[in-house]
This record gives C-alpha cells, structure tokens and sequence, in this order.
C-alpha cells in the first residue's frame, strides 16, 4: 500500500510538472489565435464566460491569479457600482482530480487496450492515461496545430512515446482508429468548435464508427444533452447503455462533485 502510494504521488508530480511547463508557454486562457471560432463563442454567450483550463489552473491557483489581479471570478453588471455577479467558468480539459477519478474509478483495468482522446487539445487525458492505466496505446486526435505541437512536446520531453501519439486531424478523417478503440474520450469536444451542422455529422461519423460491442465511450457533458440541440440520425437506446457512476468515491471536503457529475460513462451495445 504504502509503495502503490508513493507510485500514485509520483504521478501526481509529474502531471503537475507538466501542467506547469504547458502553463510557461501559454496565455493565462490558455487558448490560441487559431481557435477563433471557439474565442467567439464565449464572447457571445449570453452571460461572461471565461476558458480556464482546469488541467493548468486548480483553484487554488486560480484564488491566487485573482489577487495578483491577472483573473477574476466576477464581472461588474453595471459599470461603476457594486453590483456584481459570479463569471462563468468553461474548460476544455479535466483537472487532476477529474482525470484521477476517470482513470481510478470510472474505467476499469485498461492492459492491453486502446484509448482515444477525441480532441486532446494539451494531452491531460494521454497524459494521465500514460501514468494512471496500463493502456497499451494512448492516442490523441487533434484539429489545432498548435496544441498537436504543443503535446508532441512534452510527450518527448517526459518520455511517453513508446505509449502516447497524437494525430492531427478531423476526427471524421479517423473512421479505423474510432473502430479499433476500446476507450474513447469526449469532454466538451465539439460545442465551441464546430457550427451545428458540423456537430451534428461529427457526432453521426462518431455514432457510425464507435460500435465495438463492449467498448466504453466517456463524455462531457451527457449524450444526451449533447445532442439535443442538434439534428442526427443517432438512436441513443440502439448504440448505448449508460453505467452508473459512484461520485462520493472521494471524500474530501473540497472535491468539486459537480464537475464529477458532468462525467459521463457508456457502454457500446
């Protein structure tokens, strides 16, 4: 016990050590120029929204931005008074304890099996699956060639090639690798980077390819809400069946349960 502890926190290290080299090389939104389309979404949100990545900032680090003054938690509704209300925070990645309670409580043993990150954006999920699973193979399929240059960075630079590669590419493009996985990830993939149209046949292609009976589909948010505002041929009762997660897995105090419940676990029928 006291070995698998000291192996777990050494795990912890690492992610952290890599949260923090991936923070020294972005702006504190941690998002590109080249993701206009996603930039003007959250602009036009109808309350303020911010992208906080929650893989890069807890938070505690998020407390600590706020009183150097580099970020806040709240807008002011009419300029010049005390009325304020709470922002809304978005993330395109999981925290550490999302990513720990994914690898340790939702998934089961992954010897042997392949996992796919639709969308990897810095990696967490590879990552984490790397130091957290047996996954044989860990692959990351991203748009942005930034972010693909970004993770290829640090896969060489913590020494996680023999296990993790990353793709750069439209999902839709990826028909035999959705086919061969054995995991596939989904956190909030296609909302802010693609029109509805677009969701709506990623969403299809994704439907039609992911059909390994037995196979293991994790999103964020639900299906269900992510396809209900959309247009798609998908018959959720014909393709999946949900698994029941236990969210009080974890018992300290300051454990975010809502951020777990936005996470998601099927199985392919």
């Amino acid at each position: 016990d006291d070995f698998d502890e000291l192996v777990m926190s050494n795990s912890d290290v690492v992610l952290k050590n890599i949260a923090e080299d991936l923070r020294n090389r972005l702006p504190v939104e941690a998002m590109f120029n080249s993701e206009r389309q996603a930039v003007q979404k959250i602009q036009q949100h109808p309350l303020p929204m911010i992208h906080v990545d929650a893989f890069l900032y807890d938070d505690d680090f998020v407390d600590s931005l706020c009183e150097e003054g580099k970020m806040s938690r709240s807008y002011c509704t009419e300029c010049g008074s005390y009325k304020t209300a709470s922002l809304e925070f978005i993330s395109h990645s999981f925290s550490l304890m999302e990513l720990k309670f994914l690898y340790q409580h939702v998934l089961p043993d992954l010897t042997g099996k392949v996992v796919v990150d639709v969308g990897s954006r810095l990696g967490a999920v590879l990552f984490a699956g790397y130091l957290y699973s047996s996954a044989s193979q860990l692959y990351g399929v991203e748009m942005n060639a930034d972010f693909c240059q970004l993770q290829e960075m640090m896969i060489t630079k913590y020494q996680f090639i023999d296990r993790i590669k990353v793709v750069h590419a439209d999902i839709c493009t990826q028909a035999s690798l959705l086919q061969k996985a054995d995991v596939v990830v989904m956190n909030n993939v296609f909302e802010y980077f693609l029109d509805r149209q677009e969701q709506a046949r990623a969403w299809d292609f994704i439907a039609c390819n992911v059909r390994k009976s037995g196979s293991l589909l994790v999103t964020v948010p639900s299906l269900k809400e992510s396809l209900s505002k959309l247009q798609t041929d998908i018959q959720l009762s014909q393709w999946v069946e949900e698994m029941q997660l236990n969210y009080d897995v974890y018992m300290e105090k300051d454990v975010d349960r809502e951020a777990l419940e936005q996470i998601h676990l099927y199985k392919i029928l």
